[in-house]
């Protein structure tokens, strides 16, 4: 069966450039298929490849880890095959994959569990919580073996928190990794690990309100972040290890009432410059931007080392870290570029050599995105992805800086179709905010062909906010079937500087509710929307904002889909009620027009969908607002998702979630769109 199913994938891999794509719409047995190959990674020595495979053993309806020896000549005529392959066992289902060194590889999978989580993740822990744990599992050479890790000191949270996190490989040791684990309490543990043994040793343990800042080149700590109460105020409070006296020191230029709500993120130490650090803050401007620290004169660099005028950088809490640094050889830990958040994360290189790297493959694949997601200290094996917004992920190998060898694409069967890219554009608010969105339309329509049904598709978070990098299935997916498709990064969106976030505070369901609403109203005056056919689809603070729409009055939308929404800010704020940051950070931001307070004016009908195992947002925002809306809206559904957590992880809630939306628009709504 394992030869019969690499034959198989052998034809389906699709290279760039060797098919000829079409306009077709994605079609549910398009989507809810696992992907044939995704989370590669590569091993340090750049001897290897691990990742998940759709499960050969049951026609791909699970997923499987697999192993790739690349250690040898490749030939780069065709697709690089899986040297091994191992499926999931039982009730646990392989979700991740990272390769590491030694042959060996770290795997988590997932299952559902039912049962008193005792305060280990959000909800009451006094009563039975649907939901799932993770568990780790260590892989030997070619995965013969795959055997659960060690479960560290206080492991009762760990399962219930993601299994581990790994915090560095340590590519300066022959052996050892640093992992992270979730002990009881909530409370961070971090462990360096010997691949060759399994032996830990514990090297650090966070107390409440303490987080460490650790290298993730050498996973050495040198600082610390403590939220305290002081003076009548909670105070994000910095220290620095200053390496004269091997002594954690407080840094007052980097401490930060957390009601001022700035960024101040360090980042890592300068190389070469001991007291110096990176530090990404916006204490200085609307966006944020890289600094350096100097902790032996309290003080700021006067300029900041990198900026973006239009685009804050990106920092831990948002986008990953703002420097690349090499893990060459002969320059490790120098910095080799920055990050920002452009309509995408974009890595910006003042390396030479990486920055032709990346000049020459997005030239040799037409343009699409490049990934670099791996190299070894030589540089003789490169592991890179391409993608972009109207193109699935794909994995390839460059090889002596002259080759390149296809790995897989994650779905070959959506590569064969064209769609069209997702586009950065503005709009205006009525108050005269300037709104970003990404605007995704049917591939070759026109003005000429008519306003579109559109769906006006917000984020969750809210701190967050939409990128125009990968291929988004749910986008496209409505797109290709005929609708125009914007996201809008209403106030309250992450990335736009400072005044765009904070204009959110408070607005919850009125000003963040009206720049949804007015890129509704700019669509149709764009000449994009038909005015008839506007619907508002969203999840988790998504889905908020479509319970919202329900109950506004004279909104612009036909009808709604709320999925995972919240619709009661009360009982919302009540169950932030331990956790503290938060509760300082955020809570308070979260006031504005509650949804359950205004069933009564219900005027369009919705389609509201929950999973049953959603501890993040519980059921009972979705099912509570239903039973309140039902009598003035009729045609309102309630989906409640079995085994669905807060997201859409596999086939089966894609497609179930995917075919009652669209169900849902082209009859309740009675929405026809040219496709599907």
């Amino acid at each position: 069966m394992k030869n019969k199913f690499i034959c198989g994938i052998a034809g389906l891999l699709g290279l760039a450039g060797t098919m000829s794509a079409v306009a077709q719409p994605l079609t549910l047995e398009d989507i809810e298929k696992y992907p044939l190959i995704s989370q590669v990674s590569m091993s340090q020595d750049g001897s290897y490849l691990v990742g998940l495979v759709a499960d050969p053993t049951n026609d791909g309806e699970e997923q499987a880890a697999a192993y790739w020896d690349i250690s040898g000549t490749i030939d780069t005529s065709k697709p690089v095959l899986p040297s091994a392959i191992t499926p999931s066992e039982g009730k646990m289902k392989f979700r991740s994959a990272t390769a590491l060194k030694k042959g060996k590889s770290i795997w988590l999978a997932q299952q559902t569990f039912t049962g008193l989580t005792r305060g280990c993740i959000e909800g009451d822990p006094t009563r039975t919580t649907k939901t799932f744990v993770t568990k780790a599992y260590l892989g030997n050479e070619m995965i013969t073996k795959i055997d659960d890790m060690p479960a560290g000191r206080n492991n009762r949270c760990t399962d219930f928190s993601g299994g581990v996190g790994i915090v560095s490989t340590l590519p300066k040791s022959d052996s050892d990794i640093m992992i992270s684990r979730v002990g009881n309490s909530r409370r961070t543990e971090y462990y360096r690990h010997n691949l060759e043994t399994s032996k830990e040793k514990l090297m650090l343990t966070e107390k409440v309100g303490e987080s460490y800042i650790i290298d993730s080149l050498t996973g050495e700590p040198f600082g610390t972040s403590d939220l305290e109460f002081k003076n009548g105020e909670w105070t994000q409070f910095v220290k620095l290890l200053d390496t004269d006296s091997g002594k954690y020191t407080l840094e007052d230029a980097l401490t930060v009432e957390i009601k001022d709500r700035f960024v101040v993120e360090v980042v890592a130490p300068q190389p070469g410059a001991p007291g110096k650090f990176f530090v990404a803050t916006d204490k200085f401007s609307d966006k944020v931007a890289l600094y350096v620290y100097d902790m032996k004169t309290d003080s700021f660099s006067d300029e900041p080392v990198f900026a973006h005028p239009d685009f804050s950088v990106a920092h831990p809490s948002e986008g990953g870290s703002t420097i690349i640094r090499s893990a060459r050889d002969d320059d490790f830990g120098s910095v080799i570029g920055f990050r920002y958040l452009g309509a995408a994360v974009e890595n910006y290189f003042i390396d030479s050599e990486f920055q032709s790297i990346v000049s020459g493959l997005e030239q040799a694949f037409d343009g699409r995105r490049i990934g670099l997601a791996g190299y070894n200290g030589d540089m003789s094996r490169i592991l890179f992805t391409v993608s972009d917004t109207d193109y699935p992920t794909a994995y390839y190998l460059l090889i002596d800086k002259a080759q390149v060898a296809a790995i897989g694409s994650t779905r070959p069967w959506i590569a064969e179709k064209e769609f069209e890219r997702t586009e950065l554009v503005y709009y205006t608010a009525r108050d005269g905010l300037k709104i970003p969105a990404l605007l995704t339309l049917p591939k070759g329509w026109t003005k000429a062909d008519g306003p579109l049904p559109t769906l006006i598709h917000p984020h969750g978070g809210p701190w967050v906010r939409d990128y125009a990098s990968g291929f988004n299935w749910q986008v496209q997916y409505f797109a290709s079937n005929g609708f125009a498709v914007l996201q809008p990064n209403y106030r309250g969106s992450v990335g736009f500087g400072r005044e765009h976030w904070l204009a959110g505070d408070n607005e919850w369901g009125q000003k963040m509710q009206d720049d949804k609403d007015d890129g509704a109203a700019w669509l149709v005056n764009e000449g994009i929307a038909d005015p008839d056919q506007i619907a508002i689809w969203g999840f988790s603070y998504g889905g908020f904002a479509a319970m919202a729409a329900v109950v506004r009055p004279d909104g612009p939308y036909k009808c709604a889909i709320p999925g995972a929404g919240v619709s009661n800010l009360t009982r919302l704020g009540n169950l932030w009620g331990d956790n503290r940051v938060q509760r300082v950070f955020q809570g308070r931001t979260v006031t504005g027009m509650d949804p359950m307070d205004n069933t009564k004016k219900a005027s369009i009908p919705a389609l509201v969908i929950h999973g049953d195992r959603d501890v993040r947002v519980p059921l009972f925002h979705s099912r509570d607002f239903y039973n309140a809306i039902k009598r003035d809206q009729p045609q309102s559904e309630l989906v409640v998702v079995k085994d669905m957590p807060h997201g859409y992880p596999w086939p089966e809630h894609r497609r179930e979630t995917t075919e009652a939306t669209m169900d849902f628009l082209k009859g309740t709504c009675g929405f026809t769109p040219s496709a599907g």
